[in-house]
């Protein structure tokens, strides 16, 4: 088996993906990605953290308004505050960098000010989703930057459970907030990551139109995929991925302190008219 076929089957979770006669090194290191959460202590240093943050930069960023930033940070007293912030999670100390990305008008209302402009616009919902977005493709760039430095990374999406409480810790100003946290580091050998399955390409790809129905085939596959992925990795997991993923969408208790992310944003700056 090529390497190649390899990474298309493992990404999968089947040994009869077929692979396309399209491919290049950058697709096949994406098709390595996995999320990293046990790290050796090495820091990340100022110049891979530059890189990265360049490879970060470099992601297409809407209107060119730049409405993202991000915060490194590598004490461990502040790792371990937002750790606790983020549900305990044991990886955001153990890693030797941590970064938070941000949705960020907080700079496009200093330079509207600056100009003599108004700013009217950032009150509404779409400048807040451009914010959220344009740091998602930036965390992308990086997390593709990084693992292509050896590194490894995770995202933290639990930097939302306490919102206000995030901001606090990091000196925000008001209409900046975290979205999402990263984790990054170099690998611990002795706790290798599995490359997690993604559902068939029949879910996720439609042709023209979308369809629900023909989508039932390929989820009751991915079912298979990922009962396999629970079992390889000694994961307790009760019931299939449809039986987690429901639980998580079940109530407002599973979105662990998510469910008054509106209030939050509001209390942050962020009126979402």
């Amino acid at each position: 088996m090529s390497n190649r076929a390899s990474l298309y089957q493992t990404r999968y979770g089947s040994p009869d993906m077929a692979v396309p006669a399209a491919g290049s090194p950058i697709i096949d290191h994406l098709l390595a990605h996995r999320s990293v959460r046990a790290y050796l202590p090495d820091p990340v240093g100022d110049d891979q953290l530059a890189a990265i943050v360049a490879a970060a930069q470099s992601a297409a960023s809407s209107s060119n308004l730049h409405a993202w930033s991000v915060v490194a940070v590598r004490d461990p007293a502040r790792k371990a505050r937002l750790a606790e912030l983020a549900g305990d999670q044991a990886h955001i100390g153990q890693a030797p960098l941590l970064l938070v990305w941000l949705a960020d008008l907080a700079r496009l209302e200093q330079v509207a000010r600056k100009v003599g402009e108004a700013h009217v616009a950032l009150d509404y919902l779409e400048m807040f989703e451009v914010g959220v977005i344009d740091a998602a493709l930036a965390a992308q760039n990086a997390v593709a930057a990084a693992e292509s430095l050896g590194l490894g990374t995770v995202y933290i999406g639990a930097m939302r459970n306490r919102p206000e409480d995030v901001a606090a810790e990091l000196q925000l100003p008001p209409r900046v907030v975290a979205v999402f946290g990263l984790c990054v580091g170099t690998p611990d050998p002795a706790q290798p990551a599995a490359v997690k399955p993604r559902p068939p390409q029949s879910v996720v790809l439609h042709h023209e139109t979308y369809s629900l129905p023909r989508q039932a085939a390929g989820l009751e596959q991915y079912d298979g995929a990922m009962a396999a992925f629970y079992a390889s990795q000694g994961m307790q997991v009760r019931g299939s991925w449809s039986n987690h993923s429901a639980k998580r969408v079940r109530d407002t208790a599973a979105l662990s302190g998510r469910d008054r992310l509106v209030a939050a944003l509001n209390a942050l700056g962020f009126p979402l008219r």
